[in-house]
Protein backbone atom coordinates (compact mmCIF):
# COMPACT_ATOMS: atom_id res chain seq x y z
CA UNK A 1 0.00 0.00 0.00
CA UNK A 2 1.07 3.83 -0.90
CA UNK A 3 0.42 6.03 2.08
CA UNK A 4 0.59 9.68 0.93
CA UNK A 5 -0.88 12.95 2.82
CA UNK A 6 -0.31 15.80 4.75
CA UNK A 7 -0.67 14.52 8.14
CA UNK A 8 1.36 16.10 10.86
CA UNK A 9 4.03 13.53 12.47
CA UNK A 10 5.12 16.35 14.95
CA UNK A 11 1.86 15.41 16.78
CA UNK A 12 3.65 12.45 17.93
CA UNK A 13 5.97 14.07 20.11
CA UNK A 14 3.60 15.85 22.55
CA UNK A 15 0.71 14.18 24.45
CA UNK A 16 -1.57 12.04 22.82
CA UNK A 17 -5.23 13.52 23.45
CA UNK A 18 -7.48 11.03 21.79
CA UNK A 19 -10.33 9.04 21.04
CA UNK A 20 -10.98 5.21 20.79
CA UNK A 21 -12.59 4.76 17.50
CA UNK A 22 -14.74 1.04 18.94
CA UNK A 23 -16.77 -0.66 17.74
CA UNK A 24 -15.98 0.25 13.77
CA UNK A 25 -13.70 -2.92 12.75
CA UNK A 26 -13.39 -5.12 15.87
CA UNK A 27 -17.98 -5.45 16.64
CA UNK A 28 -19.39 -5.12 20.31
CA UNK A 29 -22.91 -5.84 20.56
CA UNK A 30 -23.08 -3.41 23.94
CA UNK A 31 -21.91 -0.14 21.04
CA UNK A 32 -23.74 -0.88 18.23
CA UNK A 33 -26.87 -3.20 18.96
CA UNK A 34 -28.90 -2.55 15.80
CA UNK A 35 -26.17 -4.85 14.16
CA UNK A 36 -26.95 -7.40 16.62
CA UNK A 37 -30.87 -6.99 16.28
CA UNK A 38 -33.07 -10.34 16.07
CA UNK A 39 -29.18 -12.20 16.39
CA UNK A 40 -28.17 -14.65 19.27
CA UNK A 41 -24.62 -13.52 18.75
CA UNK A 42 -22.85 -12.02 21.16
CA UNK A 43 -19.38 -10.98 19.58
CA UNK A 44 -18.22 -10.38 16.25
CA UNK A 45 -17.10 -14.55 15.42
CA UNK A 46 -20.84 -15.49 15.96
CA UNK A 47 -22.47 -12.59 14.44
CA UNK A 48 -20.27 -13.45 11.43
CA UNK A 49 -21.46 -17.13 11.24
CA UNK A 50 -25.18 -16.57 12.12
CA UNK A 51 -25.01 -13.71 8.90
CA UNK A 52 -23.93 -16.25 7.08
CA UNK A 53 -23.86 -15.16 3.16
CA UNK A 54 -25.36 -12.00 4.52
CA UNK A 55 -22.24 -10.43 6.79
CA UNK A 56 -20.28 -9.00 3.94
CA UNK A 57 -22.71 -6.92 2.97
CA UNK A 58 -23.91 -5.96 6.26
CA UNK A 59 -20.15 -5.91 7.92
CA UNK A 60 -19.02 -3.20 4.96
CA UNK A 61 -22.34 -1.16 4.98
CA UNK A 62 -20.65 -0.38 8.88
CA UNK A 63 -17.99 0.12 8.12
CA UNK A 64 -18.66 2.78 5.21
CA UNK A 65 -21.28 4.52 7.33
CA UNK A 66 -19.77 3.99 11.03
CA UNK A 67 -16.75 6.56 11.01
CA UNK A 68 -16.40 8.47 8.06
CA UNK A 69 -13.97 11.30 7.10
CA UNK A 70 -16.42 13.84 8.33
CA UNK A 71 -15.70 12.36 12.12
CA UNK A 72 -12.25 12.98 11.58
CA UNK A 73 -12.53 16.48 10.53
CA UNK A 74 -14.42 16.87 13.68
CA UNK A 75 -12.18 15.55 15.85
CA UNK A 76 -9.13 17.63 14.38
CA UNK A 77 -11.45 20.89 14.92
CA UNK A 78 -11.92 20.46 18.56
CA UNK A 79 -8.26 19.13 19.40
CA UNK A 80 -8.34 15.88 19.78
CA UNK A 81 -4.96 14.85 17.92
CA UNK A 82 -4.95 11.42 17.90
CA UNK A 83 -6.95 8.14 17.71
CA UNK A 84 -6.67 4.21 19.04
CA UNK A 85 -8.27 2.12 16.25
CA UNK A 86 -8.83 -1.39 17.92
CA UNK A 87 -8.50 -4.14 14.74
CA UNK A 88 -9.02 -8.59 15.13
CA UNK A 89 -6.41 -10.57 13.98
CA UNK A 90 -8.62 -11.44 10.71
CA UNK A 91 -8.35 -8.08 9.89
CA UNK A 92 -5.49 -8.45 6.96
CA UNK A 93 -7.20 -11.88 5.67
CA UNK A 94 -4.54 -14.23 5.08
CA UNK A 95 -4.49 -18.14 6.69
CA UNK A 96 -5.88 -17.39 10.54
CA UNK A 97 -6.05 -20.42 12.84
CA UNK A 98 -8.79 -22.43 13.31
CA UNK A 99 -10.81 -22.54 16.57
CA UNK A 100 -13.62 -24.34 17.23
CA UNK A 101 -16.14 -22.11 18.18
CA UNK A 102 -15.98 -21.47 14.33
CA UNK A 103 -17.43 -24.47 13.34
CA UNK A 104 -17.93 -25.81 10.02
CA UNK A 105 -16.44 -22.18 9.16
CA UNK A 106 -13.07 -22.29 8.43
CA UNK A 107 -12.71 -18.47 7.97
CA UNK A 108 -16.14 -17.39 9.26
CA UNK A 109 -14.18 -13.34 9.10
CA UNK A 110 -15.99 -10.74 6.42
CA UNK A 111 -12.58 -10.01 4.12
CA UNK A 112 -12.20 -6.05 3.45
CA UNK A 113 -11.48 -4.63 6.39
CA UNK A 114 -7.88 -3.74 5.58
CA UNK A 115 -9.00 -1.34 2.50
CA UNK A 116 -11.63 0.06 5.62
CA UNK A 117 -8.03 0.79 7.95
CA UNK A 118 -6.32 2.18 4.86
CA UNK A 119 -8.57 4.69 4.13
CA UNK A 120 -8.67 5.54 8.48
CA UNK A 121 -4.62 6.50 7.44
CA UNK A 122 -5.11 8.68 4.80
CA UNK A 123 -7.18 10.44 6.34
CA UNK A 124 -5.45 10.95 9.68
CA UNK A 125 -2.74 12.00 7.52
CA UNK A 126 -5.47 14.85 6.05
CA UNK A 127 -5.91 15.79 9.31
CA UNK A 128 -2.72 16.03 11.51
CA UNK A 129 -4.35 12.83 13.38
CA UNK A 130 -1.94 10.24 14.96
CA UNK A 131 -2.67 6.50 15.03
CA UNK A 132 -2.59 4.15 17.60
CA UNK A 133 -3.20 0.64 16.00
CA UNK A 134 -4.43 -1.56 18.78
CA UNK A 135 -4.49 -5.43 18.21
CA UNK A 136 -7.87 -5.65 19.90
CA UNK A 137 -8.61 -9.51 19.54
CA UNK A 138 -6.32 -12.29 18.93
CA UNK A 139 -6.97 -15.53 18.00
CA UNK A 140 -8.11 -18.10 20.15
CA UNK A 141 -9.03 -14.98 22.30
CA UNK A 142 -7.02 -13.34 24.83
CA UNK A 143 -9.68 -12.39 27.29
CA UNK A 144 -13.26 -13.89 27.23
CA UNK A 145 -14.59 -10.61 26.37
CA UNK A 146 -16.88 -10.08 23.29
CA UNK A 147 -14.18 -6.91 22.83
CA UNK A 148 -11.29 -9.93 21.92
CA UNK A 149 -14.00 -11.65 19.45
CA UNK A 150 -15.34 -14.50 21.04
CA UNK A 151 -17.04 -14.68 24.83
CA UNK A 152 -16.41 -16.49 27.08
CA UNK A 153 -13.63 -18.03 25.45
CA UNK A 154 -10.03 -17.43 26.60
CA UNK A 155 -7.52 -19.87 24.57
CA UNK A 156 -4.87 -17.58 23.20
CA UNK A 157 -2.02 -18.15 25.69
CA UNK A 158 -2.94 -21.75 25.35
CA UNK A 159 -1.66 -22.43 21.45
CA UNK A 160 1.35 -21.24 20.08
CA UNK A 161 -0.41 -21.09 17.03
CA UNK A 162 -2.58 -18.40 18.09
CA UNK A 163 0.46 -16.22 19.22
CA UNK A 164 2.38 -16.69 16.56
CA UNK A 165 0.09 -15.47 14.12
CA UNK A 166 -0.50 -12.61 16.49
CA UNK A 167 3.13 -12.13 15.94
CA UNK A 168 2.69 -12.10 12.42
CA UNK A 169 -0.12 -9.80 12.09
CA UNK A 170 1.69 -7.03 14.51
CA UNK A 171 4.56 -7.50 11.90
CA UNK A 172 2.52 -7.23 8.80
CA UNK A 173 0.68 -4.16 10.20
CA UNK A 174 3.86 -2.30 10.74
CA UNK A 175 5.19 -3.23 7.34
CA UNK A 176 1.97 -2.10 6.02
CA UNK A 177 2.08 1.42 7.84
CA UNK A 178 5.50 1.86 8.64
CA UNK A 179 5.84 4.71 6.08
CA UNK A 180 2.87 6.73 7.15
CA UNK A 181 3.71 9.97 9.19
CA UNK A 182 0.48 9.18 10.86
CA UNK A 183 1.66 6.02 12.35
CA UNK A 184 2.23 6.94 15.82
CA UNK A 185 2.18 3.52 18.07
CA UNK A 186 1.37 0.04 17.47
CA UNK A 187 -0.07 -1.91 20.80
CA UNK A 188 0.63 -5.71 20.73
CA UNK A 189 -1.92 -6.64 22.67
CA UNK A 190 -5.45 -5.43 24.52
CA UNK A 191 -6.58 -6.06 27.74
CA UNK A 192 -5.05 -10.16 27.91
CA UNK A 193 -7.21 -11.46 30.99
CA UNK A 194 -5.33 -11.56 34.83
CA UNK A 195 -5.18 -15.48 34.51
CA UNK A 196 -2.92 -15.35 31.26
CA UNK A 197 0.56 -16.12 32.69
CA UNK A 198 2.79 -13.32 33.32
CA UNK A 199 5.71 -14.98 31.79
CA UNK A 200 3.75 -15.27 28.70
CA UNK A 201 2.85 -12.33 28.56
CA UNK A 202 6.58 -10.77 28.63
CA UNK A 203 8.03 -13.99 26.50
CA UNK A 204 5.23 -12.33 23.92
CA UNK A 205 5.71 -8.69 24.54
CA UNK A 206 9.51 -8.86 23.98
CA UNK A 207 8.51 -10.80 20.78
CA UNK A 208 6.50 -8.32 19.27
CA UNK A 209 8.37 -5.63 20.13
CA UNK A 210 11.19 -7.06 17.95
CA UNK A 211 8.73 -8.04 14.83
CA UNK A 212 7.22 -4.07 14.95
CA UNK A 213 11.01 -2.91 15.29
CA UNK A 214 12.14 -4.83 11.88
CA UNK A 215 10.35 -1.81 10.29
CA UNK A 216 9.36 0.99 12.95
CA UNK A 217 12.43 2.57 14.26
CA UNK A 218 11.71 4.07 18.08
CA UNK A 219 12.31 7.33 17.23
CA UNK A 220 9.13 7.74 15.07
CA UNK A 221 6.54 4.89 16.46
CA UNK A 222 6.42 3.64 19.77
CA UNK A 223 5.23 0.19 21.21
CA UNK A 224 2.67 -0.08 23.70
CA UNK A 225 1.74 -3.17 25.85
CA UNK A 226 -1.22 -3.62 28.41
CA UNK A 227 -1.23 -3.96 31.80
CA UNK A 228 -2.92 -7.45 31.81
CA UNK A 229 -4.83 -6.49 34.57
CA UNK A 230 -2.05 -6.69 37.35
CA UNK A 231 0.61 -4.85 39.34
CA UNK A 232 3.43 -3.05 36.80
CA UNK A 233 5.94 -4.64 39.03
CA UNK A 234 4.72 -8.04 37.51
CA UNK A 235 6.68 -6.73 34.39
CA UNK A 236 9.79 -5.42 36.15
CA UNK A 237 11.93 -3.99 33.60
CA UNK A 238 9.80 -5.28 30.48
CA UNK A 239 11.16 -3.42 27.20
CA UNK A 240 13.33 -0.94 29.12
CA UNK A 241 15.42 -1.46 26.39
CA UNK A 242 13.02 0.16 24.23
CA UNK A 243 13.83 3.61 23.97
CA UNK A 244 9.91 3.60 22.85
CA UNK A 245 7.83 1.61 24.90
CA UNK A 246 4.70 2.67 26.65
CA UNK A 247 2.57 1.25 29.44
CA UNK A 248 -0.98 0.59 28.82
CA UNK A 249 -4.04 1.41 31.50
CA UNK A 250 -7.29 1.46 31.65
CA UNK A 251 -9.51 3.21 34.22
CA UNK A 252 -12.87 2.18 35.04
CA UNK A 253 -15.31 2.99 38.06
CA UNK A 254 -18.56 0.81 36.64
CA UNK A 255 -17.86 -2.25 37.08
CA UNK A 256 -16.10 -3.66 40.77
CA UNK A 257 -18.12 -4.07 43.62
CA UNK A 258 -16.59 -0.76 45.30
CA UNK A 259 -17.06 1.12 42.18
CA UNK A 260 -21.08 0.32 41.71
CA UNK A 261 -21.59 1.41 45.15
CA UNK A 262 -19.44 4.45 45.63
CA UNK A 263 -21.84 8.00 45.11
CA UNK A 264 -20.25 10.47 43.00
CA UNK A 265 -17.75 12.40 45.26
CA UNK A 266 -16.15 8.69 46.21
CA UNK A 267 -15.93 8.77 42.04
CA UNK A 268 -14.37 12.14 41.86
CA UNK A 269 -11.77 11.42 44.92
CA UNK A 270 -10.74 8.28 43.68
CA UNK A 271 -9.73 9.90 40.10
CA UNK A 272 -7.76 12.70 42.40
CA UNK A 273 -6.54 11.13 44.71
CA UNK A 274 -6.12 6.87 44.29
CA UNK A 275 -5.54 7.69 40.70
CA UNK A 276 -3.07 10.36 40.92
CA UNK A 277 -0.80 8.61 43.25
CA UNK A 278 -0.68 5.61 40.98
CA UNK A 279 0.34 8.16 38.49
CA UNK A 280 3.01 9.74 40.89
CA UNK A 281 3.99 5.99 40.85
CA UNK A 282 4.25 5.10 37.79
CA UNK A 283 5.83 7.98 36.15
CA UNK A 284 8.58 8.58 39.36
CA UNK A 285 9.28 5.21 40.99
CA UNK A 286 8.39 3.39 38.36
CA UNK A 287 9.64 5.53 35.57
CA UNK A 288 7.22 3.48 33.42
CA UNK A 289 5.88 6.32 30.33
CA UNK A 290 2.24 5.32 30.47
CA UNK A 291 -0.64 5.82 28.52
CA UNK A 292 -4.12 5.71 29.62
CA UNK A 293 -5.29 3.77 27.36
CA UNK A 294 -9.52 3.86 28.04
CA UNK A 295 -11.63 5.38 29.82
CA UNK A 296 -14.51 6.97 29.83
CA UNK A 297 -17.30 8.55 32.00
CA UNK A 298 -19.66 5.44 32.09
CA UNK A 299 -20.76 4.97 35.75
CA UNK A 300 -23.36 2.11 37.30
CA UNK A 301 -26.93 4.56 38.19
CA UNK A 302 -26.61 3.61 41.27
CA UNK A 303 -24.41 6.85 42.09
CA UNK A 304 -28.01 8.84 41.63
CA UNK A 305 -29.53 6.16 43.99
CA UNK A 306 -26.78 6.58 46.56
CA UNK A 307 -26.75 10.59 46.43
CA UNK A 308 -31.05 10.51 47.03
CA UNK A 309 -30.00 8.72 50.01
CA UNK A 310 -27.96 11.26 51.57
CA UNK A 311 -28.85 14.01 53.83
CA UNK A 312 -30.41 17.06 52.02
CA UNK A 313 -31.58 20.16 53.14
CA UNK A 314 -34.89 20.30 51.10
CA UNK A 315 -37.38 17.62 50.15
CA UNK A 316 -35.82 15.86 46.41
CA UNK A 317 -35.69 12.48 46.22
CA UNK A 318 -34.09 12.19 43.06
CA UNK A 319 -30.98 14.10 41.40
CA UNK A 320 -32.44 16.08 38.66
CA UNK A 321 -30.98 16.60 35.48
CA UNK A 322 -28.37 19.64 36.47
CA UNK A 323 -27.03 17.46 39.58
CA UNK A 324 -26.59 14.58 37.02
CA UNK A 325 -25.15 17.10 34.20
CA UNK A 326 -22.62 18.38 37.02
CA UNK A 327 -21.51 15.37 38.13
CA UNK A 328 -20.50 14.28 35.09
CA UNK A 329 -18.80 17.19 34.38
CA UNK A 330 -16.73 17.46 37.65
CA UNK A 331 -15.70 13.37 37.04
CA UNK A 332 -14.82 14.07 33.52
CA UNK A 333 -12.67 16.90 34.91
CA UNK A 334 -11.22 14.74 37.57
CA UNK A 335 -9.95 12.11 35.24
CA UNK A 336 -8.59 14.43 32.73
CA UNK A 337 -6.63 16.72 35.80
CA UNK A 338 -4.89 13.23 36.26
CA UNK A 339 -4.62 11.67 33.15
CA UNK A 340 -3.10 14.63 31.98
CA UNK A 341 -0.08 13.36 33.62
CA UNK A 342 0.53 10.51 31.57
CA UNK A 343 2.11 10.53 27.83
CA UNK A 344 -1.88 10.48 26.78
CA UNK A 345 -5.28 9.26 27.15
CA UNK A 346 -7.78 7.94 24.55
CA UNK A 347 -11.45 8.14 25.74
CA UNK A 348 -13.88 5.35 24.68
CA UNK A 349 -15.11 5.51 22.94
CA UNK A 350 -15.80 7.72 19.66
CA UNK A 351 -19.86 6.94 19.28
CA UNK A 352 -22.19 4.38 20.47
CA UNK A 353 -25.91 4.04 19.69
CA UNK A 354 -27.36 3.95 22.90
CA UNK A 355 -24.84 5.12 26.00
CA UNK A 356 -24.18 8.51 25.86
CA UNK A 357 -21.55 8.35 28.77
CA UNK A 358 -19.12 6.41 26.28
CA UNK A 359 -19.44 8.77 23.76
CA UNK A 360 -16.84 11.21 23.18
CA UNK A 361 -19.19 12.64 20.90
CA UNK A 362 -22.43 12.75 23.04
CA UNK A 363 -20.09 13.72 25.97
CA UNK A 364 -19.33 17.07 24.07
CA UNK A 365 -22.76 17.58 22.94
CA UNK A 366 -23.88 17.60 26.40
CA UNK A 367 -20.82 19.78 27.68
CA UNK A 368 -19.66 16.99 29.96
CA UNK A 369 -16.31 17.09 28.09
CA UNK A 370 -14.57 20.34 26.84
CA UNK A 371 -15.52 21.74 23.72
CA UNK A 372 -11.98 22.08 22.69
CA UNK A 373 -8.98 20.02 23.74
CA UNK A 374 -5.93 22.66 22.69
Amino acid sequence: MSVSGSGNPSQRSGRWRGVNLGGWLVLEKWMTPSLFDGLQAEDETAWCIEQGPQATERLHRHWQTFITADDFAWLASCGINAIRIPVGHWLLGGDYPYHPSYGPHRYPYVSGGDAILDQAFSWAEQYGLAVVLDLHAAPGCQNGFDNGGIKDVCDWHTQQAFIDHSLQVLALLAERYSHSPALAAIEVLNEPRWDVPTAVLSRYTEQACQQIRRYCRPEQVAVIFHDGFRDFREYGSLLSQDANAVFDIHRYQCFAADDVNSDIFRHINKSVSDWKREADTLITAAGRRTVVGEWSLGLNPRFIELWNQQALDYPGLTMDAFQQDISYRAYAAAQLACFEKYRGWFFWSYKTETMPQWSFRDCVAQGWLPGCFD
